[in-house]
């Protein structure tokens, strides 16, 4: 392989020096304060959701649709880095992406209260039920780093009219944050309560939570030295996946750093987007 061939597979995403608009749809009827980006592009964060919306960005001939899934803890979302970047990076593959803006478990509601456990899976189920609508002919793929993979697996197990091809999954904590599975043992429970509750209610990947294990082929990318999420993640779901006749294809590079997304590829994990892209293509 040539040097500049190698450099064109593996150089980050180039992104435009503003961010593209997108197409944003209400997900929930009811009136709720507006949500606020902070920081400034590529690197802003929404800190508190309220309003659960979808915000699209579609290219002219798609050829499949994502819904994307933003990481940041369930406590925030890394809109750029982990929601428009990736969607950016599914457009230049010819496919729709939908980013979804959700509510936090625990969060405060911006009425006094918070919200409950499942508030997450219930905007994302309305998404899903949106994309269904508009675009019912049209394969679809789930994304999701960090958090928002949780997200991403939660979502593959959910039932859909669609033609459901996969779900990309990176560095993300999909099951060994639950009460009874986690790692290291003895770590502590994560704050608010209703976000431990939903890792519990939602382990994506154990055979003790058969509503867990998605049916849908998975790209796993894991980095092995990752301390905010261990890779014990990925290792239970692979079980699992083994033991339940799931189609994973699992990459788990040996220097790379949690959160590398799709702009930290100094190190082996630079070829995630490359074979990511490849077994889109496959699948379609």
């Amino acid at each position: 392989m040539s040097q500049s061939l190698f450099a064109s597979l593996f150089s980050p995403l180039s992104l435009p020096a503003q961010p593209p608009e997108a197409e944003i749809e209400r997900l929930d009827g009811r009136i709720s304060a507006p949500n606020v980006l902070s920081g400034h592009w590529p690197d802003r964060q929404m800190q508190a959701v309220h309003t659960p919306e979808l915000h699209s960005f579609r290219v002219v001939k798609p050829c499949a649709q994502a819904l994307v899934y933003a990481g940041g803890g369930y406590t925030k979302l890394m809109y750029d880095k982990e929601g428009l970047e990736v969607a950016l990076w599914l457009n230049s593959m010819g496919i729709d992406a939908h980013v979804l803006v959700h509510r936090f478990p625990g969060g405060e509601s911006g009425t006094g209260g918070v919200y409950n456990k499942s508030i997450a899976l219930t905007d994302g189920t309305a998404a899903l039920r949106l994309v269904e609508r508009q675009s019912p002919t049209q394969p679809l793929f789930h994304v999701g780093l960090s958090s928002g993979g949780h997200m991403a697996g939660l979502m593959a197990c959910q039932p859909s009219g669609l033609d459901v091809r996969g779900a990309i999954i990176a560095y993300a904590p999909v099951n060994a944050n639950h009460r009874q599975h986690k790692y290291p043992e003895g770590k502590a429970d994560y704050p608010p309560i209703q976000k431990q509750d939903f890792y519990d209610a939602w382990a994506i990947g154990l055979e003790g939570h058969p509503h867990g294990l998605p049916h849908c082929p998975l790209f796993l990318a894991y980095a092995l030295q990752d301390r905010s999420v261990p890779v014990q993640h990925a290792l239970n779901l692979l079980q699992a996946a083994s033991r339940n006749n799931l189609t994973v294809d699992a990459h788990i590079f040996g220097t790379a750093p949690h959160g590398f997304a799709l702009r930290n590829l100094d190190g082996t994990h630079a070829s995630w987007p490359v074979l990511a892209q490849d077994w889109i293509r496959r699948l379609l």
